[in-house]
């Protein structure tokens, strides 16, 4: 059977690029291995999925080349597509740093994607295979539903991230397949581990959340850092988990509103443990106990030394972490790496040796931040496409 255009993969990218396509008027196939539609929407952001972020903008993304989501972007912005769900009578708000969720469920977008793709009459078939992809003038797809072939083949096929709800390397090998590089992949908006000795020592602080900084070079985040059993996780740890490097230290800030050698020379002839005494900055004594004990600093504020001050305020502001690896693909939120930016033409998102062939979403070389931008990515790539595909 022939399409004009064939869509891999029903989550958000292949569903919005299906949408866009059919509603110009192309016949569209939209083809999934798995049974349920969309599940990364579904379990997205609590089960109300952060579906963008108003402050969306090239520079919130990870990639050989940050610059090349800049027209996807400005050609489907995230007014765009709250206009579309605003349509659709869906409500929302903003949680904080312009994180936009669902009042009620993420439930809501698949099916606001469904119906865009029912109204522009895209044939939809899950639980279908892909068995072998080929190319003869027009593409042509054999699969577990029957042959198929068409002139547009777009491959939205994600990444490796959650394999439990069926991530493959699908849409890697496809590209490799026709001559299109692949960077380097690795699971990114991850927990990071710790080695073993400060795996002991800080496993019973699991549960405990501060607000820190955290920074790899000139990159830094301010948000909460999340104790874990087995190493650290919270938004500021997800966020510089894609840019972090195995070898590298991450610098954590612990006290990013105070001054640390001030406030310890404050109490330079305190009685009072600077465990106890760190309550008033708002750290749980557990964590204090546990984080004094490993800079040989749990004592009275009278028992510092000038010296041992200085050292302490200067491990305040500049912890040193060095994680021995990440959480993996099954807790990772996305993949970073992909199908290199340099084969793909940023206008279109098609490949530039292979007219007809696209990529979008994840399975591209471009990463977002934690908040709502890699949905925004998936909108906009897709959008692009399904204008040009």
């Amino acid at each position: 059977m022939q399409f004009d255009v064939i869509v891999l993969g029903a989550g958000a990218a292949g569903m919005m690029c299906a949408a866009t396509a059919g509603q110009r008027g192309r016949k569209v196939l939209l083809l999934d291995h798995a049974s349920k539609l969309a599940e990364k929407i579904r379990i997205s952001g609590g089960g109300r999925s952060n579906f963008t972020n108003i402050h969306a903008r090239h520079d919130c993304y990870v990639s050989d080349n940050p610059n090349f989501c800049r027209s996807a972007l400005s050609q489907y912005t995230p007014q765009h597509f709250i206009e579309l769900i605003a349509r659709h009578g869906i409500a929302y708000h903003e949680k904080k740093l312009g994180q936009l969720f669902c009042d009620d469920s993420s439930q809501q977008l698949i099916d606001m994607l469904d119906a865009e793709c029912q109204a522009a009459g895209v044939d939809r078939r899950m639980g279908v295979t892909i068995e072998k992809v080929g190319r003869d003038g027009l593409f042509q797809l054999a699969t577990s539903a029957g042959s198929f072939s068409c002139e547009s083949l777009v491959v939205a096929t994600g990444g490796l991230s959650i394999p439990q709800i069926g991530a493959t390397a699908f849409g890697y090998q496809l590209a490799e397949q026709f001559g299109l590089p692949v960077t380097k992949l690795d699971p990114a908006l991850v927990p990071l581990t710790f080695h073993v000795d400060d795996a002991a020592r800080f496993a019973p602080l699991a549960g405990v959340s501060l607000d820190a900084e955290v920074r790899i070079g000139k990159v830094r985040f301010r948000e909460n850092v999340l104790f874990t059993h087995k190493g650290l996780s919270g938004p500021a740890i997800l966020q510089i988990s894609s840019y972090w490097q195995p070898g590298q230290e991450i610098i954590i800030d612990l006290l990013p509103d105070t001054d640390a050698e001030a406030w310890l020379e404050a109490r330079a002839g305190s009685d009072q443990l600077l465990a106890n005494a760190m309550g008033e900055l708002g750290w749980p004594k557990r964590f204090a106990e546990a984080w004094l004990e490993g800079q040989g600093a749990n004592v009275r504020g009278r028992d510092l030394s000038p010296k041992k001050r200085r050292q302490l305020a200067e491990a305040l502001h500049h912890w040193r972490v060095l994680p021995n690896g990440t959480q993996g693909y099954k807790k990772a939120e996305v993949t970073r790496g992909g199908v290199s930016t340099k084969a793909l033409s940023s206008k279109t998102m098609m490949a530039n040796d292979v007219p007809g062939l696209f990529f979008i979403g994840e399975v591209v070389d471009i990463t977002g931040w934690l908040g709502g931008y890699n949905f925004q990515w998936a909108w906009s790539s897709g959008f692009v496409a399904g204008k040009n595909c």
